[in-house]
């Protein structure tokens, strides 16, 4: 837990107001209670409020309430805060009562450790845990939270910890007034989170903050938004700034050319490593992410060699196209995560002979652009809401497709049909959907998945 005694001294006997009781905001109250700071909470959900008083919060409407008497208010990052926000939101900026996060209450508290922040549209959980075991395996003592892992006032920063690795969501960066990571990393920008921020200007703008003061930038430069907040960051801030790239040479940063890991510096390009051996690292976007990874690595002085084999040894995030097990040349792998069509590319980029396991809640846009995968994908199996829409698509592009009604069902098929072709082959499930049709999350998918799977080869 977060040592928050430093902060308590600044508060002059003020209360501190805390709005969404989830997980972080449960590690927060405690945190704030432990320093001996008086928390008043509330939450739209009565069995959350009932957690906090538990704990020892006061329990008032602070969308009501009188805020005079509070030193700021701490907002989970999913409460609406800038664009059409909440009702606590107006009645704090009603009183000029200042807001923040978790991730601000942390700097708040006077820890020296270094942190690194990565942010992006996609990838950020993904990288954020590889650069996590690259650095320990490389001996840097190291920490990991914020949008990934425990919530950052759970954290323990004893013990010599060296290093903080937080994934950093736009969310939370808008909760940040004056805290910025030592090294930030942005990977991407699409579209996304426009209801949440109302328009792309203002979702680039959450993730430009990052850079702002001092300490070193990686960013990449291979989409048009990314590329405006790296001449941002180069023209309008004091930090070091490495440009990233999987498309092309970039000068004083590190790319991607040929599978080869490659590295600009005094207009020389320097090879750095061949990445066809990362059997858990597949895919355009994972030498992305290992290129970031590498550049940070080398913030902190490790050699080429050490950060290699780092990356040899990562055995994947669960649910990222993570590889379950591998039996008479079947791969089975769990990419529950993907969520929507773009994340379903990048897994059936990475593969051949695919036996394609995807459904679920369907959203906006369904499966279009991957029928430029046909060639890949032998045979599809169809599950959840999405199987009406989808047979559509699957029949106006022809491909080979079966109907299922669960998911252990269509994983039985696809691990049948699989085995039997002799080949090398990939029973990848990759839905495209939203889980929450059958399932709680999609961990719990993903949990059913490798279950079926380890029942189905006969391990444990």
């Amino acid at each position: 837990m977060i040592d928050l005694s430093s902060y308590a001294h600044s508060l002059d006997n003020k209360a501190v107001a805390v709005f969404g009781v989830g997980v972080s905001g449960l590690a927060t109250i405690k945190a704030l209670l432990q320093a001996n700071i008086a928390v008043t909470a509330w939450d739209d959900k009565q069995e959350n409020r009932d957690k906090a008083e538990t704990l020892g919060a006061k329990i008032s409407d602070l969308t009501q309430a009188d805020l005079n008497n509070f030193d700021c208010l701490i907002l989970a990052p999913g409460v609406p805060y800038s664009y059409k926000p909440h009702a606590v939101v107006l009645n704090a900026k009603d009183y000029g009562l200042e807001i923040i996060g978790d991730l601000e209450l942390l700097h708040r508290s006077g820890h020296t450790v270094k942190t690194i922040g990565v942010t992006g549209t996609n990838g950020k959980s993904t990288t954020t845990a590889l650069l996590d075991h690259v650095l320990k395996e490389c001996g840097v003592k190291t920490v990991m939270g914020g949008n990934i892992g425990k919530a950052v006032m759970d954290l323990d920063l004893t013990n010599d910890i060296e290093v903080l690795v937080l994934e950093i969501s736009s969310y939370q960066m808008d909760l940040c007034p004056t805290y910025r990571p030592d090294i930030s990393l942005l990977l991407n920008i699409t579209p996304d989170h426009l209801d949440r921020h109302g328009s792309m200007e203002s979702y680039v703008g959450a993730k430009t903050n990052i850079f702002d003061g001092q300490g070193v930038g990686i960013v990449s430069v291979d989409d048009d938004f990314s590329l405006k907040v790296f001449d941002y960051a180069c023209c309008q801030t004091s930090r070091k700034v490495i440009p990233i790239s999987i498309r092309t040479n970039v000068p004083e940063g590190v790319f991607v050319k040929n599978n080869i890991l490659m590295k600009n510096t005094l207009g020389e390009d320097v090879k750095i490593g061949s990445l066809e051996g990362l059997k858990t690292l597949k895919g355009l976007h994972n030498q992305q992410n290992v290129a970031f990874i590498y550049a940070t690595a080398k913030e902190f002085g490790l050699n080429d060699n050490e950060i290699l084999k780092a990356l040899e040894s990562y055995l994947g995030l669960p649910h990222r196209q993570f590889l379950v097990t591998c039996e008479n040349n079947v791969s089975y792998i769990n990419d529950s995560k993907a969520t929507n069509a773009e994340a379903a590319a990048r897994a059936l980029s990475c593969y051949d002979n695919i036996f394609w396991i995807v459904g679920g809640r369907p959203k906006e846009g369904g499966l279009q652009g991957l029928e430029i995968f046909k060639s890949k994908i032998v045979k599809a199996y169809l599950i959840g809401e999405a199987t009406k829409d989808f047979s559509t698509w699957f029949t106006e592009h022809g491909f080979e497709f079966t109907i299922f009604e669960k998911l252990e069902q269509a994983t039985q098929a696809a691990h049948l049909d699989a085995q039997n072709v002799g080949d090398e082959t990939t029973v990848l499930l990759s839905p495209a959907c939203a889980s929450w049709d059958q399932f709680s999350s999609f961990e719990a998918r993903g949990d059913e998945f490798t279950k079926t799977v380890m029942r189905l080869v006969g391990k444990s």
